[in-house]
This record gives C-alpha cells, structure tokens and sequence, in this order.
C-alpha cells in the first residue's frame, strides 16, 4: 500500500512538472518573440 501511494504521488508530482515546465517554455516563447517585435513595430510607428 505505502508503494502505491509513493508510486501515485511520483506520478502525479512528475504530471505537474511536466505542466509547469511546458508553461514556462510557452511564457519564455512569447517573451522571446513579442518583445523585439513590439520593439520593431514601435520603431516603424515613429517614421509615420
């Protein structure tokens, strides 16, 4: 019963890093690729 019990909170604790982890990619992707572009959008909006 004690296997089974560290067994399922093995698993649920690598669901939830696995999660977290994707998240983090997702959030540093768009920061990565939004920011320089806001950045060049910005720039083209001052030559108008």
């Amino acid at each position: 019963m004690v296997r089974f019990v560290n067994d399922l909170a093995e698993a649920i604790y690598d669901l939830f890093k696995f999660i977290i982890r994707s998240l983090c990619y997702l959030v540093a992707g768009m920061i990565m690729v939004g920011v320089p572009m806001y950045m060049i959008v910005w720039l083209f909006g001052m030559f108008q």
